[in-house]
């Protein structure tokens, strides 16, 4: 998911379908995922970024600029998927246990406040020759009693998540979603697939959370349910993967 097999295979002059490893490496970090986004005029959500050594040396300093965020807020590792290590803080006295558990996963840790909105994410293929990236009709994320989409919601089909595809959306919120997923794929040259996840507002703006390289697959994963749902069937949707490497 980082690059390192794809700089491999490379290496090797061997083809592999999905991510190369710029784009692997890239959206691994979430912190230089989210400066490469801002700076293609993409919306994110607001964040700071906290290294390990600097919570042991200045722990209060890192408490003023998560309170800055306000709460409730999320901290996560910079460069761990699946939502391992990811917590929800819904006070002050509760970032210390977060950043711990994070930093049990990455020595980079990210503070995020908790936007409100819906959770949704759209699927997106690389382009075939000189079309543009493909995106497909977006999914979401219904939380009935789960507090966020968890490894467990994600992997082990817990209860309290549904992967909802195609999302309830007005035909406007679908372009709009659809248009910036593929083009938070063009900014981090994308190659193969990547999910983006995005944030709906109550106000009707998009901010987007992250780009997965390596989205999960299983039956109940969004990826391949949102292609099902645009027409492409599981099959098909390998088949085409294995052509973009191809080609």
């Amino acid at each position: 998911e980082d690059g390192t097999i794809q700089g491999f295979f490379d290496t090797l002059q061997l083809p592999y379908a999905g991510g190369g490893v710029f784009d692997s490496a890239l959206c691994m970090d979430k912190h230089f995922m989210k400066i490469v986004l801002q700076a293609a005029g993409i919306p994110v959500a607001p964040w700071v970024t906290v290294e390990e050594t600097r919570w042991r040396r200045d722990p209060d300093g890192v408490r003023v600029d998560a309170a800055g965020l306000g709460f409730p807020s999320f901290v996560k590792p910079a460069r761990a998927g699946s939502s391992v290590g990811v917590s929800k803080v819904h006070e002050a006295a509760e970032l210390d246990a977060a950043l711990e558990l994070a930093f049990a996963e990455d020595g980079k840790v990210l503070i995020e406040p908790a936007i409100v909105g819906r959770e949704v994410e759209v699927a997106v293929l690389e382009g075939r020759g000189e079309d543009s990236a493909r995106a497909s009709l977006p999914g979401e994320i219904v939380l009935t009693t789960r507090e966020f989409y968890d490894f467990e919601g994600k992997y082990l089909g817990g209860d309290g998540a549904d992967v909802v595809c195609p999302a309830d959306l007005t035909d406007d919120q679908i372009a709009r979603i659809r248009e910036i997923g593929a083009r938070a794929f063009d900014a981090v040259d994308g190659r193969g697939l990547a999910r983006v996840d995005v944030f709906l507002t109550g106000t009707g703006d998009i901010v987007v959370n992250e780009l997965n390289t390596m989205p999960g697959f299983t039956p109940i994963s969004m990826y391949p349910k949102c292609w099902v749902a645009s027409g492409l069937s599981y099959g098909d949707l390998i088949t085409e993967l294995i052509e973009l490497a191809r080609a």
